[in-house]
């Protein structure tokens, strides 16, 4: 099933809104979207890899973004837009408007005298520390733990239960899901005959605009140095960001990867699911990861990177294993 817009749009509108020229009647209404599969004769869909074309030749949409090439495809009407999946982004932004903020702080949340929350929307059970700052049109949602002496730019979005430590940093427009922590400290110990020595971490987290986190990831503070994340990184869920890291401008990191301490990342770099870095190496710009590739030393040409085997049935797993002990003895 789809989701309903929360009021219906003149199909032409939206177009016009998006950047798509429009093929159908001036009176269609839009509804809502939903997939190739489940959407109905009111419904928005969409056509962006030539791989899916039958899905949608057979889809009961009725109303459709595509390419130019597609605009004769069916009988649904079309909006036509080069790039169909970031037309649909905008159409989601104008049919699922974003609730206004509600500047204020509520009775229930917890606010040191000294910060300056002016303009901001700080929820029920939320904390903000001393001499911290938080941006106008920026919302601390319920349950969020903000520390002393942090800064929080313009129009940002914390999510419920998500814990920022002392001292970080973070620009503007930036979205940060439930369960993340920023600014833990990173793994720092020495070993003696008795036991390990906590090293203090006395670093910050710096994040730029522009940059989102999924739920439950880490970013640890830096040692000594910060760890900075760059303007328009995008982080999954669930990826570990270790001491004095520094990951470059618009870098996206899908879920499960980890970079281990002073890893350095370039700009526009892709790093796939469950890939890790093991630390003390630099990634140039524009290098791609394949998912749960172990890289173990610095990469310094753009490129893709893979490390790893593809699945095979076990029992060819361990033919192929075999073949290479025994190409290890040769």
């Amino acid at each position: 099933m789809g989701r309903a817009a929360d009021r219906p749009i003149s199909a032409q509108t939206l177009a016009s809104a998006i950047g798509a020229k429009y093929h159908g009647s001036a009176e269609a209404t839009i509804s809502g979207v939903a997939s190739l599969e489940t959407a109905t004769s009111s419904e928005l869909s969409f056509l962006a890899d030539t791989r899916y074309r039958g899905r949608a030749e057979a889809s009961l949409a009725g109303f459709l973004l595509v390419r130019d090439e597609f605009v004769s495809m069916g009988s649904s009407i079309k909006l036509v837009h080069p790039a169909p999946h970031l037309a649909f982004a905008k159409a989601l932004e104008i049919l699922f408007p974003v609730a206004p903020v509600v500047p204020g702080v509520s009775a229930r949340a917890v606010v040191d005298s000294t910060a300056t929350v002016d303009g901001a929307e700080i929820r029920g059970n939320a904390s903000v520390g001393r001499q911290s700052v938080i941006g106008v049109g920026t919302v601390i949602h319920s349950n969020a733990s903000v520390g002393d002496n942090v800064t929080i730019g313009r129009d940002c979005v914390i999510r419920p239960g998500v814990s920022i430590y002392d001292g970080c940093v973070i620009g503007d427009r930036c979205i940060i899901h439930s369960g993340t922590v920023i600014g833990a400290d990173g793994f720092g110990f020495q070993p003696t005959a008795s036991g390990w020595v906590k090293v203090a971490q006395v670093g910050r987290v710096i994040i730029g605009n522009d940059v989102e986190i999924g739920s439950n990831t880490s970013i640890d503070c830096g040692a000594i140095e910060d760890t900075v994340i760059g303007n328009g990184v995008k982080i999954d869920n669930l990826v570990q960001i270790a001491h004095n890291c520094r990951v470059g401008d618009h870098t996206a990191i899908a879920g499960c990867a980890g970079l281990a301490g002073s890893t350095i990342v370039g700009a526009r770099c892709m790093i796939g699911g469950g890939a890790m870095l093991t630390g003390h190496m630099t990634v140039c710009d524009d290098a791609v990861i394949s998912g749960g590739t172990l890289v173990s030393s610095s990469v310094t040409d753009p490129g893709r990177i893979t490390g790893v085997f593809p699945s095979l049935p076990h029992r060819d797993w361990m033919k192929m294993a075999a073949t290479l002990r025994r190409s290890i003895k040769k």
